[in-house]
């Protein structure tokens, strides 16, 4: 209990720059719920004046209440006009908020937290959970409000005519405002959570059997799997069935105490209005708002089953948020850097206490504009000194220089502008070609991407395209062949003109004549560059460095220039 009320007033904390918007919409709501009561007790009262006024042939004054209830009608229509405005737009700034607030949050987490994460489950937290805790304000706090100012204003105005009719309603609406709610809320807890995190699981595994789907065909594992998907969402059938007839249940029994209400306010009152001690337009108007007050509670009962829920993704979500860093930002401001040698000296690094040392001892010295092969077998520690060196991954032991200054004294994305660097798997995002490359270098000008793109031997390839610059790559830049992905990245790396390239693994699964061209591209690419080139394997490459390192077991067993470097294999 005292976590769940621990993660509401943060979210409350959180919300708090919307604060106007939320505040304004509920005031709107206020307003025409008390306009729809008020046109219901004042129409009861009125019908009734008429008929007793037609019945003893008298003259009443029914301007005043007609225009009244004119004024109730116009106020309850135009009230829940603008509520709808003012809620939804409250409710749509609170989902920026919170989007933008936990992608900021895990931002920092890339990779060496996310990485214990499945994809899908980090899409859940990031969408799904946000869209559940968005519905806090609307389907929540908002009626929660409402119906506590609401009902502490009907029931004062109730008791000016009748206290004692005040007091039953205030019964009847508290077993239907508080123990329903109650009620709901403590059958509902454990079936929303679970459906919550069955939803998650769901979409896991339909993630991974779309993602696998050629490999569960090939093994023939297609219907285990599609039982398991079906196993997944009979389980979360079942908490919904029960959610619904809970739901069911709630609305039945605040059905029921508003009949009830309504029955012993008029039991009550009738006595008062035969002995003459109340008018008798009051009996219909008094009865008439016991029954529109219970509209003040109709969403409670639904808001708390929802709550288990909310409970479970603001949990979830705050989880994510609140795992700290792999790396911790200096408190300073990045060093200016000095120049572009790179200097590693005893550097130890895993990826956790228990495991291995991925790097043991490493030294490596790179000068300002010196080109070098770091070779080694897959599991030697490449890749993982190029996220050491990017800021990506933290390491234990050593030091690392770069640019004439200690690498933690920058900051991350400071550090990583020093870099320029061409994967073995070049992302490429459903965009343009120019939408990719000026990933590198939004400020760039045609010039300076054309330029690039030439240096890179890419420019051809593009003006071919049906649209040039503009085409639409496709998921993952699916128009694109193997080795024309490798030289966009290519071409993106020269744009952003960092001192520092990073190649790793830059012709894997290249053909020999993709590879050639991919070469004649690096070469370019390298003049005027500190370069270290991570591979397995040597082939051309060794025509376009001035010394190559063998990688073994996490440290340099090897090094010399290249023209006196015989072949290596990977195993050396």
């Amino acid at each position: 209990m005292n976590q769940a009320r621990a993660d509401l007033l943060r979210l409350w904390r959180l919300l708090a720059p919307q604060r106007r918007w939320m505040l304004g919409g509920a005031a709107v709501a206020l307003l025409a719920l008390l306009a729809n009561v008020g046109l219901l007790a004042v129409s009861g009262a009125f019908i009734a004046s008429m008929a007793l006024a037609g019945a003893a042939r008298v003259a009443i004054d029914y301007f005043t209440p007609a225009a009244m209830i004119r004024g109730l009608a116009i106020a309850r229509t135009g009230g829940r006009y603008v509520e709808r405005l003012l809620t939804h737009e409250a409710t749509f700034r609170v989902l920026a908020r919170l989007r933008v607030w936990l992608y900021l949050a895990i931002e920092p987490l890339a990779p060496a937290r996310l990485d214990l994460l499945r994809s899908a489950d980090l899409l859940s937290r990031l969408q799904a959970d946000v869209d559940t805790l968005n519905q806090v304000y609307l389907r929540l706090l908002l009626p929660a409000g409402v119906a506590a100012v609401a009902l502490l204003g009907m029931l004062g105005a109730m008791s000016l005519f009748s206290a004692g009719a005040a007091l039953l309603t205030a019964g009847w609406l508290l077993l239907a405002g508080v123990a329903v709610p109650w009620w709901a809320w403590r059958r509902a807890r454990a079936p929303s959570r679970e459906a919550l995190l069955l939803r998650n699981t769901l979409r896991i595994d339909a993630g991974d059997a779309l993602a696998g789907a050629l490999e569960l065909r090939v093994f023939g594992a297609e219907q285990a799997w599609l039982q398991r998907v079906d196993d997944g969402s009979a389980a979360l059938l079942a908490r919904q069935r029960r959610l619904s007839d809970l739901a069911g249940l709630s609305g039945a029994a605040l059905g029921l105490f508003a009949n009830l209400a309504t029955a012993s306010v008029l039991a009550l009152v009738l006595p008062a209005v035969a002995a003459a001690s109340l008018p008798p337009q009051d009996l219909p108007m008094l009865a008439l708002f016991a029954l529109g007050a219970f509209e003040a509670v109709a969403p409670l009962p639904l808001a708390s089953q929802m709550l288990g829920e909310m409970l479970a993704a603001a949990r979830r979500v705050f989880e994510l948020a609140d795992t700290p860093p792999a790396l911790a930002e200096p408190a300073a401001a990045s060093p200016g850097p000095e120049g572009s040698a790179v200097s590693i000296r005893g550097l130890r690094m895993r990826y956790d206490e228990q495991g291995p040392w991925v790097l043991d001892g490493l030294d490596l010295e790179l000068r300002a504009g010196a080109r070098l092969a770091l070779v080694g077998a897959s599991g030697a520690g490449k890749s993982s000194l190029l996220q050491v060196l990017t800021r990506l991954r933290d390491y234990q032991q050593g030091s690392v220089r770069v640019a004439g200054h200690d690498l933690r004294e920058y900051r991350g994305d400071d550090a990583r502008a020093l870099f320029s660097v061409v994967s073995q798997d070049e992302y490429l995002f459903h965009g343009s070609v120019l939408d990719n490359l000026l990933l590198a270098r939004p400020q760039a000008t045609p010039q300076q991407v054309e330029a690039a793109c030439r240096a890179a031997r890419l420019h051809e390839v593009v003006e071919a395209l049906p649209d040039g610059y503009l085409t639409q790559l496709g998921e993952t830049g699916s128009l694109l062949s193997g080795g024309q992905s490798r030289r966009l990245g290519i071409a993106r790396a020269l744009l952003k003109d960092a001192p520092i390239l990073l190649l790793d693994e830059p012709a894997e699964a290249l053909d020999a004549h993709t590879e050639r061209e991919l070469y004649e591209a690096l070469a370019d690419a390298m003049r005027g560059r500190t370069v270290l080139v991570i591979t397995h394997r040597l082939g051309a490459m060794q025509s376009l460095v001035d010394e190559i390192a063998l990688l073994d077991a996490g440290r340099i067993a090897r090094r010399g220039s290249a023209a006196e470097w015989d072949s290596v294999a990977p195993s050396a």
